[in-house]
């Protein structure tokens, strides 16, 4: 089994984008639904319910999706998937020290873990000459090699806000209000965030399409 291949080599596969979307953002989801509907679920199902309060049961459905989420990436590529490699590492870690100790304050922490480990591998990939943010959008996007490097700088200082942004909701929310936050919240920040860098990828990436047509005859 091969580490999935870097943006912009004859090698690498690009998955579907929607299945891509669907993967990452499902597990969320899951997480959201299971926290609202933790004690409907633990009737239903007694198993469930003896994991504790409604963001237990989330957890643990959490940990489930995201592992899923990563076989289902791993089966369609035939690689290993570096981004949800590290996030699904991350959740199983967390999420069973949750259940393990019936702390919440686990699972809370884990996007700000996640988030600061994803800024920090961005800009130290960078000194390696590696744009890692291109194994991420390479499947929308095709960008020059000085694009990627832009875009891994930029998000990489945004991953970093995002786990400034979790330490202040997960201090001052409700453990619900935090669940939804993380939900609903981050992600239109994150949304807002992408339409800001539109202007420079369609730069980049007119610039790459010229590239590959080569000089005008």
């Amino acid at each position: 089994m091969e580490i999935e291949k870097p943006p912009n080599t004859a090698e690498r596969q690009h998955p579907n984008g929607l299945l891509k979307l669907a993967l990452e953002l499902g597990p969320l989801g899951v997480f959201f639904f299971a926290n609202a509907r933790g004690e409907w679920l633990g009737e239903q199902m007694p198993w469930l319910g003896s994991l504790g309060d409604p963001i237990f049961i989330a957890t643990a459905a959490f940990m489930v999706a995201t592992l899923i989420s990563f076989a289902v990436s791993l089966a369609v590529t035939r690689r290993l998937p570096i981004m949800p490699m590290v996030t699904g590492v991350v959740v199983v870690v967390f999420g069973g020290l949750t259940l393990l100790l019936q702390d919440d304050l686990f699972i809370k922490l884990k996007p700000t873990i996640v988030n600061v480990l994803f800024g920090s591998v961005l800009l130290g990939g960078l000194y390696f000459g590696k744009s890692l943010i291109g194994y991420v959008f390479d499947s929308v996007f095709q960008l020059t090699n000085d694009g990627w490097r832009k875009l891994t700088v930029r998000w990489g200082l945004f991953f970093f806000f995002l786990a400034l942004l979790n330490e202040i909701a997960w201090r001052t929310l409700s453990t619900d209000d935090w669940v939804t936050f993380k939900v609903f919240g981050v992600m239109p920040i994150t949304f807002i965030f992408t339409l800001t860098q539109m202007p420079m990828i369609m730069r980049e990436q007119q610039k790459f399409e010229e590239q590959q047509a080569g000089p005008a005859e």
